[in-house]
Parts: C-alpha cells; sequence; structure tokens
C-alpha cells in the first residue's frame, strides 16, 4: 500500500472544470434527458402530466424538485420494456435486477450508452489509482447483473489488461492472483475477505501479492472493514458506487488521493438528497435519501428514481463534483427492532471493536409474539478461542450504542455461511 498519491487532473477535463461550467452542462443535458423522457416514455408522460408539470417548464436545476420521483415499481409494472426511449432495435444489451422480489427491473442500453457506462467506469479506476497497462482481476459476477461487464468495459476502455474471473472458484481467483499477478482487483467487499482467508488457508501472505488497489462495491461496508482489509492484503481499498437502474457500476467512485467518500460523476447523473417519508429535497450535507436523475441516458432515463439508499451530499475535494457520503444503509432495509431503527452496518461497526471476531456476519430477524427479533450470527478468528465472551462483549456493544438488544450467537471459523459474491447480511424469517 502506498503512502501517499498526488493529485491529478481526472481521466477527463470536466471532472476539475469550474462549478460554473459544470452547473451549465448539467442543466443543459437535464433539459434534454427529461424531454427524450417525456416524448418517448409513455410512463414519463403520464405521471408529469398528471402532476402538472412539462419539460419546457425546466429553466434551473432547482425546477427539477416539482418532477414526480420514479421508484423501483414503476419499473417492473412496465416490465419488459416499457422504459424504453428508443426503439427496442436500438438496443444492444440488456441488463437485469435479480428479481429477488416480484419482477426483475430490465435496463436497456445503445450503444452510445455502453460507450458512455465505459468511459465513466475508466473514469472512475482512473480515479482509484488504476492507470492504463495494470493487470486488472474483475471478481464482481458477470451476466444479467451489471458489475462484471461494466467493471470489464471500463477497465479496457481504460487500457487495462482485464482478467475477467467473475464470481466463485476462490482456489482458482488464488491461483490466477499469484500467476497473473494483477495491481487492481475489482470485488464485493465480503468476497475479497473470503479471497484473503484462502490465501492464508494456502500459507500464503495476503500482502506478498502483486495487488495495490481494491475497487469495492455492489454492497455497503464500513471504514472498519477497509482497515482489516488494507492491513491484511496491504492495499489501497477504495469504494466505487453505482446501481443498474441508473447505469451500473461507475456513478460514483473514491479517489485514492482523498479516500473520502465516493465522487459523484455529475455531468452524467444529477444527485438529489430528500427527506424519505416526505419527499422535500434536502439542503447539501443533509443525512436522507439518495435521488438520482439521468443526463445522458439514451435508451433508459431515469428522472429522479429513488435509490432508497441512505447518504449525504459533501462538497468536492479532490474532484469539482460533489461526493457522498458512505452509505449508511437503505430505507428499505432497515430493521426495526422494539422500536429501535437498526441498519446491518451498525451491527458491522460494533463487530470490529471485539477483538478475535471475524468479519463474516448476518442477522436473522424473527418475531417473539408481536415484537421483532434479531439474532447476530458471527464467529471466533481462531478455532481456540471461547466464543461466549466475545458474544457477551458484542452483546452489550450492540445495546449500548446501537440501542437494541439483540441475541449474539459466535461459532468457530466458517460457521457463517460465506457468499461468492453480494453477501446476504438479512435473514428475515417474520
Amino acid at each position: 500500500m502506498r503512502d501517499t498519491y498526488t493529485m491529478n487532473a481526472g481521466f477527463e477535463p470536466i471532472e476539475t472544470a469550474p462549478i460554473a461550467e459544470l452547473r451549465a452542462l448539467q442543466l443543459d443535458r437535464l433539459k434534454s434527458s427529461i424531454s427524450l423522457a417525456y416524448e418517448n416514455v409513455p410512463h414519463y408522460r403520464s405521471s408529469f402530466d398528471a402532476a402538472g408539470v412539462h419539460p419546457s417548464e425546466v429553466e434551473s436545476l432547482s425546477d427539477l424538485s416539482r418532477f414526480p420521483f420514479l421508484v423501483k415499481e414503476d419499473l417492473r409494472q412496465n416490465y419488459p420494456f416499457g422504459m424504453f426511449a428508443v426503439p427496442r432495435t436500438d438496443v444492444v444489451r440488456l441488463h437485469a435486477s435479480s428479481g429477488t422480489t416480484g419482477k426483475p427491473t430490465v435496463v436497456g442500453y445503445t450503444a452510445a450508452d455502453i460507450d458512455m457506462w465505459a468511459t465513466v467506469v475508466a473514469r472512475s479506476l482512473y480515479a482509484a489509482g488504476a492507470r492504463p497497462g495494470d493487470v486488472a482481476h474483475v471478481a464482481y459476477g458477470y451476466g444479467l447483473f451489471t458489475g462484471g461487464l461494466g467493471a470489464h468495459y471500463g477497465a479496457e476502455k481504460l487500457g487495462c489488461t482485464v482478467v475477467p474471473v467473475s464470481g466463485g472458484a476462490t482456489e482458482k481467483q488464488v491461483q490466477l492472483i499469484t500467476d497473473f499477478k494483477p495491481r487492481v482487483i475489482l470485488v464485493t467487499p465480503s468476497y475479497c475477505l473470503n479471497l484473503i482467508d484462502e490465501m492464508e488457508r494456502q500459507g500464503i501472505d495476503p500482502r506478498s501479492t502483486s495487488l495495490e488497489i481494491g475497487v469495492f462495491g455492489a454492497e455497503p461496508w464500513t471504514d472498519a472493514m477497509r482497515a482489516e482489509i488494507e492491513s491484511r492484503l496491504g492495499i489501497d481499498a477504495v469504494d466505487i458506487y453505482g446501481l443498474s437502474e441508473v447505469i451500473g457500476p461507475g456513478v460514483s467512485q473514491e479517489c485514492i488521493e482523498t479516500k473520502d467518500g465516493p465522487t459523484i460523476w455529475e455531468d452524467h447523473f444529477y444527485p438529489e438528497i430528500i427527506d424519505p417519508e416526505t419527499g422535500e429535497v434536502l439542503p447539501d450535507g443533509s443525512e436522507g435519501e439518495l435521488v438520482f436523475t439521468s443526463l445522458t441516458k439514451q435508451a433508459c432515463p431515469v428522472i429522479r428514481y429513488r435509490t432508497r439508499d441512505r447518504t449525504r451530499l459533501l462538497p468536492g475535494t479532490a474532484r469539482t463534483m460533489r461526493r457522498m457520503a458512505k452509505v449508511t444503509g437503505r430505507t428499505d432495509d432497515m430493521l426495526i427492532i422494539r422500536g429501535v431503527n437498526v441498519f446491518p452496518t451498525q451491527i458491522e461497526h460494533e463487530m470490529f471493536k471485539v477483538d478475535g471476531l471475524g468479519p463474516f456476519y448476518q442477522l436473522v430477524v424473527s418475531s417473539e409474539g408481536n415484537m421483532a427479533t434479531v439474532t447476530v450470527l458471527a464467529e471466533t478468528t481462531d478455532a481456540a478461542t471461547d466464543p461466549k465472551p466475545l458474544a457477551d462483549q458484542l452483546q452489550a456493544l450492540i445495546k449500548a450504542n446501537v440501542g437494541v438488544s439483540a441475541k449474539v450467537e459466535v461459532g468457530r471459523p466458517n460457521t457463517v455461511p460465506r457468499s461468492a459474491g453480494k453477501a446476504q447480511r438479512v435473514i428475515d424469517n417474520r
């Protein structure tokens, strides 16, 4: 892991352009995007008309707040191609969500969309410290999930040598890291910890590998997990953010020289923070729900899409564009346990305070009469460690700092279920 990185001008000049230039570009693109949606997508036409707003009324960026929100259920109701703003024959690729609840959400891309997506991911990787010629090990899942192909095309656009491993086959991944000597790995943080465990199982010192940079996304992770990964693997760990409905990975990226939250590529994705209850737009710095409007997408423009992610908008540092604070949870995965709002990342934060506990965990939610209860499943890092004192310590920390009484069960190493991709943090048995 390098001690310092110097500030750089970015992959494209717009990243460090004056604010006035950026805002003028955003307004021009916003007018075009809203008009494209209204003129070509029946859902937008009917929702805008019902709200009494019209694209011609957009004269400033603040006028966006008058337009209705787009939610995931709108996408499902228009399954599969009802949200396309171009003929289906102009769509060169389809991606879709996992569809774990209801119908999957389908996203289409024109050739220009694919090129734009590759460019913002290339920009992201450059901000992360990757450079042309680097070997990039892509361990995000390929297929309908946007992670693998999004990272792949962006790394190629930057000029990297891409190793398209996808998820799973952990022993093979370690072999390829050893043999191909990548400088950059793109992976979920939870699966990276699996890879580190496998290296240690094979007698490989994780810090001895060629890896220098880890680009982590697809799930929330804390600064404590960042410290754990950086310490054990000897890399710089930075955050990439995205979601398929907006484009995929590459909506925002943490810059390696500051590591102070992902910079949003505002020339393509306009952010707002709203009160999740009232829908009111909140000032920068306030915590609320993140909303995105696409400014350059052709096939599937999104106007005020509610991401359900809780975060804050912060001033730019390494780049002109605003940053987003680390996502603290989602408005739709928040647990209410005996009247207390709980996010999984809060439990994770407390876990890292307990020496001897590993980074893997699950929260099991059950019903006890009319009340919800939560059980934290965790594991020790050493099979010889007595798990009961660790369970008692974590239970006390959760009670004191999260404000909820939780049952804690600590097992031996490898007792918490693993994932080859995005970790399943919550099991709801209610």
